[in-house]
């Protein structure tokens, strides 16, 4: 037997068995006689779906002729259709009974639920397919009530429009957890992965099968896909008063306690009062904090004017009056027994209280000294420094102290994520009527018609791509190309408005399928606070157009960490390069790579490789490579954690920038991004968090040669690379796919933090979508690595700086990677690595600029000769 034949004795094959590859979707679609509808269905559903590896499902409960409609018609159809036919005596469940029959017999990972009668339109259910196989998701929903969706047509008169309505809005209200960020729980048009729902689980009764899907998977990642609801093709609706009855009866069965595995209660909203939000927690807790601020400033008048105390002890004093009066009000009015146990657990939550104001104490004494010395009174002072500890005591009380028990897997993902064809931007002016086109208007910027479009940065990075931008980029300085004309930049980053203007209740990741190149595909990033809030746009069209809002502009950091490195990161893929997170040095000529996960230890080893063995550097956190095993400088500006402290030598940092570095290295370290993760998973405004963070703290990023002494290379062959770990000694081998797997779970791990994941899936760079670029970065690396010999080296004491320069003395007597140039003037930077035994180029003299890199297009060609490319 064929391996890629799939036997499947359960269905029929409608269109003859044939030699097929497994279908990744199966489109699950019930019938009831369905005759007329059928035909239609087929003959819109090919080219709809047209390239996907898609097949179709028939369940059929019909007492007419259909399954022998559908199995004339789908004779001549290229997509495998398939009937499933349920008898009278086994059509258990109806028509949520047909869905879960569909999907246990189903052969691809998902399965599409859509109607037979048009209705759901074939399009909008290729949209759907594309998503669910694209994103990183469990469910995808087809909305109509949100984005460009909408009911049109396919509700006969205002009555079923109010009732479809109106039941949504019951349902939501029902289940306000568990529904957040579904915009339509009564969709008939929906798919799931299959391997991420539990079906034995599904008891659903009449036509909502996704509201029990989504109801029991609270934890299922959900994205939704708006579209219209078309009018019926044929055929009459099955809908009935018997449905809305069955409806009810199964909406009170899951509103059960018990009925979902845990109910609807205050207790799954969080630790505080039933039904009370994290958004209601913050506020009450910042009214108690008003009254504990004001009980505190009196306690600190007391005991510094009346009793004559020193005021730093006073303050300590007052501190533990006001921790006391806050915890009552917390106790009682906002959580309410928090996880209960009684007295005992009331004494350990207000020890632990106690003990976490009186920590937060230590860091707000000193604060409160340096208020004094600029003048300020003591009262108005220290109403300052409580108000300034305000979010670190909340988010310590509620996600620690007032934690209930673990229950992993049962948040609904904090961002919603939806995918609008045919719609625009959310908070952008939509096009003019086709009667208005006449009238002129003046050109100005998408953004604001005032905000200027001069792109005032410029960047060349490893000659490949080039970026403008408003906002200087801290961590490509290196790479600044003035000489760029601002009209031939592969990537722009402009200021302007992003989003609508009133605040919402969750992040939305908005995507917009692009239509060519006249419309490209725009993704909008919005989060709680409105155009407030750290916002962004991508138009990922030539050149890929970045808009950040005025608040995310201040945060450079942010808009290149959390956005434009992962547009680089593709760009360069589609253009045979890969940003790979990993080091690289130059050790003796030899090119050698580190790779290790992220607070690992990679930096403060790079640090001392160059400064105790005479490295030369050419990146600590992301490299440059191609598949010819050379690797380009990417020096970024390090960012120096608490643990690679130790690894700085340097005699050029003032007094006042060393004692800033620890403060700001302790931020910025491990446990300050674990607990930055943490803070994700709730329903937060996640990116304006991290750039206040960034503004008021920014990370401690320093130029490597000012940390140590040593020097800068431009590129080299790589023949070692060691992947770096904490644990028992050990030094291994690794093979070539292990450690191309390795070097791709690594890089994944640099772009963890959110938004990534919600918009990376949209990408498009040169034709090739998100899944194309991953499969030609994994080429790209591959490649790289042919001739690389790669070993795991672990260490349980930060020792692999003395390890690794051993093995290479060890393992090789010549020099593997290019030679190192003796030459001072050295021309900086170029782009290729000197093969051995070149001379080296001739130095620049000064006041002589390098002849300028030609620009590269999407298809990899040099732009130098076009009208808007670079002149010399």
């Amino acid at each position: 037997m064929d391996g890629n034949r799939i036997p499947r004795t359960e269905c029929s094959e409608l269109n003859g068995p044939r030699t097929l590859v497994r279908p990744r979707l199966t489109l699950v679609i019930p019938t009831r006689n369905e005759r007329e509808s059928v035909p239609l269905l087929l003959r819109a559903l090919e080219p709809a779906f047209d390239g996907l590896p898609v097949e179709i499902l028939f369940v059929d409960d019909s007492d007419d002729d259909t399954p022998e409609t559908a199995a004339r018609h789908a004779r001549d159809r290229r997509m495998p259709v398939r009937m499933l036919h349920r008898e009278k005596d086994a059509r258990e469940g109806g028509l949520a009974g047909a869905v879960l029959a569909g999907a246990r017999h189903a052969r691809g990972e998902w399965a599409l639920v859509m109607d037979a009668d048009l209705q759901h339109p074939p399009e909008a259910a290729a949209a759907l397919a594309r998503t669910a196989l694209g994103h990183g998701v469990d469910i995808v929903v087809g909305t109509r009530y949100t984005g460009s969706g909408s009911t049109g047509d396919g509700l006969d008169g205002p009555i079923r429009r109010l009732v479809s309505r109106g039941s949504t809005l019951v349902t939501k209200a029902v289940f306000p957890h568990r529904l957040a960020g579904v915009s339509d729980p009564m969709s008939g048009l929906f798919a799931f992965r299959t391997a991420a729902i539990d079906l034995d689980r599904l008891s659903p009764l009449g036509f909502k099968v996704l509201l029990e899907l989504l109801v029991r998977h609270p934890g299922a990642r959900v994205a939704e896909v708006s579209y219209r609801f078309a009018p019926r093709a044929a055929g009459t609706s099955k809908a009935s008063l018997r449905e809305g009855l069955r409806f009810l009866r199964h909406l009170a069965r899951l509103r059960r306690p018990g009925a979902t595995g845990r109910a609807e209660s205050g207790r799954h909203a969080g630790p505080g009062r039933p039904g009370m939000s994290a958004t209601a927690r913050f506020l009450a807790f910042g009214l108690i904090g008003v009254s504990g601020i004001a009980v505190n400033t009196a306690a600190l008048w007391f005991f510094h004017t009346v009793a004559g105390i020193q005021h730093l002890v006073s303050a300590t004093l007052a501190t533990q009056v006001s921790s006391l009066w806050n915890f009552a009000l917390l106790e009682t009015l906002v959580y309410h027994g928090g996880r209960g146990g009684g007295r005992r657990a009331v004494l350990m939550r207000g020890l632990a209280f106690l003990a976490l104001n009186n920590l937060l104490l230590l860091g707000r004494l000193p604060f409160l000294e340096w208020l004094l010395h600029t003048g300020m009174g003591l009262l108005t002072a220290n109403v300052i420094s409580l108000v300034a500890l305000f979010v670190a005591r909340f988010l310590f009380s509620d996600l620690v102290i007032y934690r209930g028990p673990r229950d992993h897997g049962t948040r609904r993902d904090p961002v919603r994520v939806l995918v609008a064809p045919g719609s625009v931007p959310p908070g952008t002016p939509k096009p003019a009527a086709p009667t208005q086109a006449a009238v002129p208007e003046p050109k100005a910027s998408a953004a604001h018609p005032k905000r200027p479009r001069y792109l005032t940065y410029r960047y060349d990075i490893a000659g490949t791509v080039t970026i403008g931008s408003q906002i200087r980029l801290p961590e490509l300085e290196f790479f600044r190309a003035q000489w760029v004309p601002p009209d031939a930049c592969d990537i722009t980053v402009r200021v302007g408005d992003v989003g609508r203007r009133f605040p919402r209740h969750r992040a939305v990741m908005t995507e917009i399928p692009g239509r060519g190149a006249p419309q490209p595909t725009t993704v909008q990033y919005e989060e709680q606070l409105g155009r407030l809030g750290a916002n962004f746009r991508v138009d990922i069209g030539d050149p890929i157009a970045v808009l950040v809002s005025p608040f995310l502009a201040r945060s450079p950091h942010v808009v290149y960490t959390n956005v434009l490195e992962a547009l680089l990161r593709f760009v360069l893929v589609a253009r045979g390069r890969m940003l790979l997170h990993s080091a690289c040095v130059e050790l003796g000529g030899t090119g050698v790579m580190l790779s290790a996960l992220t607070d690992t230890g990679k930096t403060s080893t790079v640090l001392r490789l160059l400064s105790e063995h005479d490295g030369r550097f050419l990146s600590d956190d992301m490299t440059v490579v191609d598949a010819h095993g050379n690797a380009l400088c990417f020096p970024k500006p390090l960012t120096i954690s608490a643990h690679t402290l130790h690894a700085v030598r340097s005699d050029d940092l003032t007094p006042h920038e060393w004692h800033r570095l620890q403060r700001q290295s302790r931020l910025h370290s491990k446990e300050g991004r674990s607990f930055a993760f943490t803070l994700a998973r709730h329903n937060l405004p996640i990116m304006s968090i991290n750039a206040v963070t960034q503004i008021l703290v920014p990370p401690p990023k320093y130029a490597v040669d000012r940390l140590v002494s040593c020097r800068l290379s431009s590129a080299v062959k790589v023949t070692e690379l060691f992947v770096i770990e904490r644990g028992a000694p050990r030094l291994s081998d690794l093979g070539h796919e292990d450690t191309v797997s390795r070097l791709l779970v690594n890089t994944e791990d640099a772009y963890g933090f959110p938004p990534f994941r919600y918009f990376a899936p949209a990408i498009t760079v040169a034709g090739l979508d998100h899944a194309q670029l991953r499969s030609r970065e994994r080429e790209v690396l591959a490649g790289f690595l042919s001739g690389v010999r790669s070993r795991v080296l672990a260490s349980d004491r930060f020792g692999w700086a003395d390890e690794i320069p051993r093995l290479l003395a060890a393992d090789r007597p010549a020099t593997n990677g290019r030679p190192v140039p003796a030459a001072d003037g050295h021309p900086w930077p170029h782009w290729e690595p000197e093969t051995p035994g070149s001379a080296p180029p001739l130095p620049i003299r000064s006041g002589v600029l390098p002849p300028y890199p030609a620009l590269r297009s999407d298809s990899g060609a040099s732009r130098e000769n076009d009208a808007g490319g670079r002149t010399p």
